[in-house]
């Protein structure tokens, strides 16, 4: 009867609010449909980036991430040529706004990225046979005034989600004394990016690898027309210490590709284009990419990465886990915002060095080419990418399971 009365009182409150009915603009992809609402903004890129992970563990799968009201997407993540997550705004608690939200997505399965429950959109998710799963718990999320008031719909929002994966022991805790079952309840890692290893070509790797023939490179990618110059007066700077060092350039957009090739010829480096016949022989001082989705090669090839629209550009900067990931050096402008929390745990790590200008570029690139050095950076940026490692594979098998299950029942 408590509850009962709880949940009516609730929502009496919520039919308060306007109703919005209107359709997203973005169509439901067809296939199957995982949802992520990802609750607390200032993850966004975490839960992208599991968002991309999950994607590509099972195929054909699709995945709608909705956000707080007011909170914009983030910044795109993973290979632009690929089929990414669609964003959307979580639908208020009004029971109209509800119902068009999930007549229109209908979700396979949903995971919902700790804090700020809705308890009508979950109740109504769950009348709806879809299997939720709560993650990335902590201790905190349950002291508002709702909760102190009415325990008995906390218990009930609680008792819809499948199973619950917190961070620490504390939290498995909190959420058994506020009436979850101890079975139901799982401690994992916390919620962390851990970036996407980039495909490349092995015939490309083993091409440009005995082409290379040991010489050391270094690549800067994602360059905006305003970091060019910089990027070669650094290059030239290296050259003084380490003279077979091969800068392998890739603009930010193609068409700066002419550009970077012009700037290169007039400051008398021996420049090749890629994507033609030839390779770098050890003349070649320059080397331009102008096709992004050859980054994941790049990466795997030079030892030190340069991160660029980090320096002079308004973009926000690059993911720096592309480049971790795959074991290359970080090195970044200041201009990071959209990325700002990964390139702060990979230079808190000792993975990523932040540079300010062409001489302080070139002075790192010069110093991190060493093998040691750059192999101690690499293995820090491994350890930081591997942290989130155990919730992300937790959650791939659930939700791969719950996803097999409901294809088996249909």
């Amino acid at each position: 009867m408590g509850q009962s009365l709880g949940l009516t009182a609730y929502r009496a409150l919520a039919r308060r609010a306007e109703a919005r009915v209107a359709p997203p603009e973005v169509l439901r992809p067809r296939g199957e449909l995982l949802w992520i609402h990802a609750a607390e903004p200032g993850n966004l890129i975490a839960v992208q980036d599991l968002a991309l992970r999950l994607i590509a563990a099972r195929v054909g799968l699709h995945v709608l991430i909705t956000l707080p009201e007011g909170t914009p997407p983030p910044a795109p993540q993973g290979d632009p040529e690929s089929d990414g997550p669609v964003f959307d705004t979580v639908p208020n608690e009004h029971p109209h706004s509800i119902a068009a939200f999930l007549d229109h997505w209908k979700p396979d399965a949903m995971v919902w990225v700790w804090g700020a429950l809705r308890p009508n959109l979950i109740l109504e998710t769950a009348l709806r046979g879809c299997p939720m799963f709560l993650v990335d718990v902590g201790t905190g999320g349950f002291d508002g005034r709702r909760d102190r008031w009415l325990p008995d719909l906390t218990r009930a929002l609680l008792s819809k989600f499948e199973l619950a994966l917190t961070r620490s022991d504390a939290g498995r805790k909190r959420l058994v004394s506020l009436g979850m079952r101890a079975e139901r309840v799982e401690v994992t890692s916390a919620l962390m990016a851990g970036g996407q290893a980039l495909p490349c070509y092995d015939s490309d790797l083993a091409d440009l690898s005995r082409a290379l023939g040991g010489r050391s490179a270094w690549f800067a990618a994602q360059v905006q027309a305003g970091e060019i110059d910089t990027v070669l007066s650094a290059h030239s700077n290296a050259l003084r210490l380490s003279h077979r060092l091969l800068l392998i350039l890739n603009p930010a957009s193609p068409d700066l590709a002419e550009v970077a090739y012009d700037r290169a010829k007039a400051r008398n480096f021996d420049v090749l284009r890629w994507g033609g016949p030839a390779m770098p022989d050890d003349t070649i001082q320059v080397m331009i990419v102008d096709d992004i989705s050859d980054r994941g090669l790049f990466f795997r090839v030079a030892p030190v990465s340069f991160l660029g629209s980090s320096l002079v550009s308004d973009q926000g900067g690059s993911d720096p886990f592309e480049a971790a990931a795959l074991g290359s050096a970080v090195l970044y402008g200041p201009r990071v915002r959209n990325f700002l929390p990964s390139y702060t745990r990979l230079a808190a790590a000792g993975a990523a060095r932040i540079v300010n200008d062409a001489a302080a570029l070139g002075t790192a690139v010069s110093r991190l080419i060493a093998p040691d050095q750059a192999a101690a950076m690499a293995h820090a940026g491994w350890d930081v990418i591997s942290q989130g490692a155990a919730l992300t594979d937790r959650v791939t098998d659930l939700v791969q399971d719950a996803l097999d299950m409901r294809a088996g029942s249909a």
